[in-house]
This record gives structure tokens, sequence and C-alpha cells, in this order.
């Protein structure tokens, strides 16, 4: 592990906050940890928690993995030197786990060690593993007959379990996950009833969580079923079997899907945000890459003539065209007020918040389908008499179709058809994720254009028979048909946020089928051995 870069002190003696991120989704982390992470100058993190780190101190800040140079864990010891060096020299540093170790004992063993330096420290506790992942699992800790909450550390052999027998005891117990049967047993012999409901939760808070829940009596075949192993934690008591009705985590429609994102990287965020809200874990794969217009000479004459009035509109189809003008205007030292006096339509809600977010706001949004055929049924047509200019600038990408342009021609209007951005072809993703493309891999794909379905098949390949196809709409369905692929999922409106709402309403019809059915597994991923329609 490298020693902390010498800076100039701040001030003659630093500060120390150790800080728990919780038991594993990092939304849980507390506004104070996060607080504490933008203040740091240092950062001594868990090697599991590094990126967190990096996503959340600031630039300047020093993220160091508590490994050595052979890449294994420091002990506690070196751990806690290292904390203290750093305070030393002046600098606010953060000491980062992850989990709960409070729970642990890790927080205990280095605030120890720090505390014979004379170094004083604050703690930013965060989310406790023993609440929160019950919590997440839809499990309440008291409740109904439910009077008493006691912890047991399964590692600890001298364990009285006559003394949790008492049925108005929930009991949680700690690195027992994979003791869990034996537990069972245990507290059966030792007088508790073998229907008392027990739950099993490894992956807690993640979307890798998983919960088995069963009895004293039927856990041993349930886990059998189940082929889970790992840590986790354990609850016993009556108000497990309150579970079905406050599960919220597990039971959302895409939870624990891979969705396969393929946008350019400007653009895919938004889209796997949304998808993390419905349960999924969106992987972006750019298979665009925008790029100026390789003669600019042709967006510089437009931008020139939209200020000096050649154009009654400017028509948007995309947030691209929308951050291409924002660029020139930038460059020319230009803002939203050029746009005065011009009319601005957009294509679709997306491309509106862009330029509401620019300072425009556009007079003209299909009360239809959003695309460049909705945007012509709701076009004026040009009126000499009222339209004092018949020109209408229109921005977009060097790979557009005439569909607009024509459309409008028919409407009397004179079209400036200017490239202001170029897409091409992103280079080919990892190996890995080739692989799992093609190998089914991936739960789902959405398609966003017929240029994501072309650039993802050359790129990468084919998706997988059991990857769910979804895509925005029926042009960009045409293409995936025409590429071999069938399409499970179409968008009502061709926006993105439909795209998702479609997906999500997709994966929960499967989600309440293999229910009823009474099949553990919905994931497409993990049933890709069933038979399939073939693509039509």
């Amino acid at each position: 592990m490298s020693a902390v870069t010498t800076r100039a002190k701040k001030k003659p003696f630093g500060s120390v906050a150790f800080v728990a991120v919780g038991p594993g989704d990092p939304d849980l982390l507390t506004l104070r940890a996060a607080a504490l992470l933008r203040e740091a100058d240092v950062v001594v993190a868990d090697v599991d928690v590094v990126s967190l780190a990096q996503t959340f101190a600031s630039a300047a800040a020093e993220v160091l993995p508590a490994v050595d140079e052979n890449g294994l864990p420091l002990s506690h010891a070196a751990r806690a030197k290292i904390v203290g060096d750093a305070a030393k020299a002046g600098h606010a540093v953060v000491r980062l786990f992850s989990g709960d170790p409070l729970l642990d004992g890790a927080l205990q063993t280095e605030a120890a060690a720090l505390a014979r330096t004379k170094v004083p420290f604050d703690i930013a506790p965060g989310v406790s593993t023993l609440t929160g992942i019950p919590a997440y699992a839809g499990i309440s800790l008291l409740g109904g007959k439910a009077r008493e909450v006691r912890v047991v550390d399964a590692d600890d052999p001298g364990v009285d379990w006559a003394q949790h027998a008492d049925p108005r005891v929930t009991l949680v117990v700690v690195n027992g996950a994979d003791r869990a049967v034996d537990v069972a047993r245990a507290l059966v012999d030792a007088g508790r009833a073998a229907s008392t409901p027990i739950a099993i939760t490894r992956g807690g808070t993640t979307v890798e969580q998983r919960t088995i829940a069963s009895t004293l009596a039927d856990l041993a075949a349930a886990v059998k079923a189940a082929k889970q192993a790992g840590p986790g934690v354990v609850v016993v008591g009556e108000t497990v079997g309150a579970r079905d009705k406050l599960s919220w985590f597990e039971t959302k429609p895409l939870f624990g899907w891979r969705v396969l994102v393929p946008r350019t990287r400007e653009q895919a965020g938004a889209l796997s945000d949304q998808l993390t809200r419905y349960g999924a874990v969106g992987v972006e794969v750019p298979t665009i890459s925008v790029e100026p217009p390789r003669t600019p000479q042709q967006m510089e004459r437009a931008i020139t003539g939209l200020v000096s009035g050649r154009f009654q509109w400017v028509a948007f189809t995309s947030v691209n065209a929308v951050k291409a003008v924002r660029e020139k205007f930038d460059e020319y030292g230009l803002d939203a007020r050029a746009f005065a006096g011009l009319k601005v339509a957009a294509v679709g809600e997306q491309t509106a918040a862009a330029l509401t977010a620019f300072g425009v706001r556009p007079d003209l949004v299909p009360s239809g389908e959003q695309s460049s055929a909705g945007l012509l049924e709701d076009f004026p047509e040009f009126d000499p008499v009222f339209d004092p200019i018949n020109r209408v600038f229109l921005p977009r990408a060097d790979i557009a179709t005439d569909t607009l342009v024509a459309g409008l021609v028919e409407l009397g209007w004179e079209v400036e058809d200017v490239t202001a951005y170029r897409t091409v072809r992103a280079a080919p993703p990892a190996a890995e994720t080739r692989e799992a493309i093609k190998t089914g891999g991936f739960d789902a794909v959405l398609f966003t254009s017929s240029s994501t379905v072309r650039n993802l098949v050359g790129i990468a390949g084919k998706p997988h028979a059991s990857t769910v196809v979804a895509c925005i709409g029926p042009a960009t369905a045409k293409t995936a048909e025409e590429h071999g692929l069938r399409v499970d999922v179409l968008a009502e409106v061709p926006s993105v946020s439909a795209l998702a709402e479609a997906l999500a309403a997709h994966g929960d019809s499967l989600r309440l089928a293999a229910a009823e059915a009474g099949e553990a597994v919905w994931r497409p991923s993990k049933r890709r051995g069933a038979a399939r329609r073939k693509a039509t």
C-alpha cells in the first residue's frame, strides 16, 4: 500500500472519522457519511467500497485501498497507523468500512489502536445490518406477539439455545446463514415450536439479495431446494410469518435482472437509473459515439442564420441535436435568448426536456406518436400570409433519414437540413460482456433506435434467444426482427421512460406467472434452457 502523499498542512492537526457504509446498498449511505467523504483529504477504504469512496470524495482527495502491495487486506493495526499518520500530517481522514463494523468489532479494534496514539476521532455509524437487511427482506423485528429482540453470534460455541425458546423473542443470528439448519434443530430441541417461522437472507439490500423463508421444521428441505450458500442474516420468530405482506424489495418487477443498455455514454445513465428503481442492474454498453461533423462550416452558417433571423422554425429530433446547438452557442458566447422570435419544435419528451434545461420552451411537441411521423402530424403548413419566413432549421445526425425533410417540404417549408453531429460505431465491449450477450447472461436488452440494434449486433453479436428484447418503437422493432431477433416488449409511446416501464410490466407478468406455477426461478437468464417461441 502506498504511503499518503505529503501535502501542505491545512492545520496543525487533522481529523479522523470512522464511517460505516452499511449493509450493501450504496443508497443507504447516511448524509453525515457523504458530507465527511466530501470534506476528506484522505480516505482509507475497505477494498469492496473503494469505488463508492471515489464517487463521494472530492477529486482532490486521496483514496487508499486498505491492502498491502500484494493486494491482501492489511491488519487493523496497520490501517489504524495509516489513518493516524495522515491525521498527524494535518489531513482530514475518513476510514471507510464496508458493512457494519460496530457489529463485527472491526471499528472497535481500529479505534482502540488509534486511541493509543492520542488521535481524536468521530464515528458515523450508518444503517445497521441487524435492521437494514431484515427491512429489505420485508421482516419486522417486533410486532404481534414479539416483545423482545435478541442477537446471537453463530460463531459462539457457548450459545444456550434454551434461553431463546420463548415465542415472544425475535432472534437475529449473525454468521449463521450456512448453519441455519443446525440452528433450527437446536432451537427445536431446546423447546421452540417447530412451526416457528425462520428466514435466511443473503446479499442483503443488494440486487443479489435472496431470502429463504420456511419454518424450523421444514428449513432443511427449503435450504436443499434453494441451493444457496454464503454469508447472511438469519431471523427467527413470529414476525417472519408476515413477510408476504411486507416484502417490497425482492418483489420489484425486474428484481435482480441484468439489463443491457446499448446507448451512447451520455444517454445511458438516466435509463440505467430508472431500471435500478425497478430492481434491475443496467449494464451500459456504448454502441455509438457522438462526434462533431467533419466539416463544421455548414453548422456555423446555420447558427449565424438563426441569430440573424433567417429561420421561422428550428426542429430538434434528438437530445444530441440540442447538445450540438448548445455547444455552438457556448462557442459563440450565445445563450437561449438567441431563440427569441423563433418557433421551436421537439420530437418528444426527452428532447423537450433537454431544451427546457437549455432555457428554451418548445412551441410544438407531438401530441401523439413521439417520432418524425408524429411531428409531421402536428407541424403546421406554411402560410405565406401569417408566416413571414418559410425556412426550417433542422440540425440532425449524419445518418438521419429523409422522411421528415420530405414531409416538411410537402407542407410548404424550405428545409435547411444540417449535419450537427456524426454517429460513429463504438469499439467492441470487453470479451466477458460479448460472451454474456451471446450466451444469455443478460435478462433483457433495451433498444432505443434502429442504429443501436445494428451497432450492437455489429460489435458484440446477436443477443441469446433467452434474452428479452424490448424496443422503443415500431421502426426499431422492425430492425431487430430483420436481424433475427424476437421482440418481446414494445413501448406504448416512443420514449426511454415508457420503454423501461413496459419492460417492468413484462417482468412483473413473468414473476407472477412463475409464482402461480410454483416456480422459484423467473429471471430469463436463469431459465435460458426453457423453450421459447422462434423469432418471426
